[in-house]
């Protein structure tokens, strides 16, 4: 019987999911110092999300020109709108953060998760068991315990929070569509869409952060240091926007929103290990719950795949057996003379 062999990914699930982490919180880090007041004072956050995405589109060039990575064809509206929605959830994060408490726009962040929820079952017909339901809601509520502190909201600050909230949404789960749609790779995927979005944000960009901070990026002093740590970014947000598309087109935009709290986690305990935040027992009992809003999300997720399974195996298991059969049942009558057969009888 002839078996069908299956193309392992060049990129394991978990070491899809350690990238993401591992690139996630090494930007955040990286950005930290290169904005923070104290390190470089690089204010231009939209600016810095172009030169992202201007070395994605150069290393995917190179990768596409070298044969590494095969173009398919998106058509170009698609492509246009997709990134549209991408720069929009940008740009409003950006002002959500700048007109917002912080504590609402860490409510905005977690929002994300049942806005998510709702549009994968609006527009995907997906549905989701209590379990998987519940465990969503420790991990909000965990990650809310953790981050949530000062609450202000104002109408601006509200309607970019809404923008922001709802592109990001719409953004991560076109990106597991498109793929299953155009059945194209998510580094693919990823090199198509970053020229676009690198072209409008160095464009708008600028203008963007001279509205959210009063500063011009022409008067910048690029310093040595700035400038290392603008290309320890760049590199950095590679890898993470190539692990974001890899996860949401492995698993779901939900999956991603849940497990990619993990990263909230890490960038809380080293910032208090790197950079002396404060860790106060709410901290740590905020993590702690969203760690394990996280584990009984896997675990659900596992166990409806594994009801899901179950009938499929059941008939496999169904099919083995009736080719042993046929095979025992050929291998017998192999072993019985001709002239045994035409006389009904059987060698002993």
């Amino acid at each position: 019987m002839a078996m069908e062999s299956e193309k392992k990914p060049a990129v394991s699930n978990a070491g899809a999911w350690g990238m993401n982490v591992v690139s996630s919180v090494g930007i955040i880090m990286a950005n930290k110092q290169l904005m923070s007041p104290n390190g470089y004072g690089f204010s231009f956050a939209t600016t810095l999300t172009g030169f992202h995405f201007t070395v994605t589109a150069l290393v995917g060039w190179v990768s596409n020109a070298a044969g590494i990575s095969v173009s398919k064809q998106v058509p170009l509206w698609e492509l246009l709108w997709f990134s549209i929605v991408a720069n929009l959830s940008i740009t409003a994060m950006n002002l959500s953060l700048m007109l917002n408490s912080v504590g609402f726009y860490q409510i905005s962040k977690l929002s994300i998760i049942p806005v998510v929820c709702m549009m994968e079952w609006i527009l995907n017909n997906k549905h989701y068991s209590k379990r998987v339901i519940v465990s969503v809601v420790v991990v909000a509520f965990g990650v809310g315990v953790c981050t949530v502190t000062d609450v202000e909201i104002n109408v601006k600050g509200f309607l970019c929070a809404c923008v922001a909230v709802f592109c990001t949404s719409l953004q991560q789960i076109t990106i597991g569509s498109f793929q299953k749609k155009y059945s194209i790779g998510s580094f693919e995927l990823l090199s198509k869409t970053a020229p676009i979005q690198a072209a409008s944000l160095l464009l708008f960009g600028p203008f963007i952060d001279y509205y959210l901070n009063g500063n011009s990026i022409l008067k910048y002093n690029f310093s040595t240091g700035a400038t290392s740590f603008i290309l320890l970014s760049c590199a950095l947000a590679v890898f993470c926007n190539m692990s974001q598309y890899l996860c949401i087109g492995r698993f779901s935009a939900t999956t991603f929103q849940v497990l990619g709290h993990m990263k909230t986690v890490c960038v809380l305990i080293l910032g208090w290990v790197l950079f002396d935040s404060a860790l106060t027992f709410k901290n740590i009992l905020g993590m702690l719950l969203a760690v394990v809003g996280m584990i009984i999300y896997s675990w659900a997720v596992e166990s409806e795949k594994q009801a899901k399974l179950a009938p499929l195996n059941s008939i496999r298991l169904e099919s083995k057996l009736d080719q042993e059969d046929m095979r025992l049942l050929k291998d017998k009558t192999n072993g019985v003379s001709h002239s045994d057969l035409e006389l009904g009888q059987t060698k002993s």
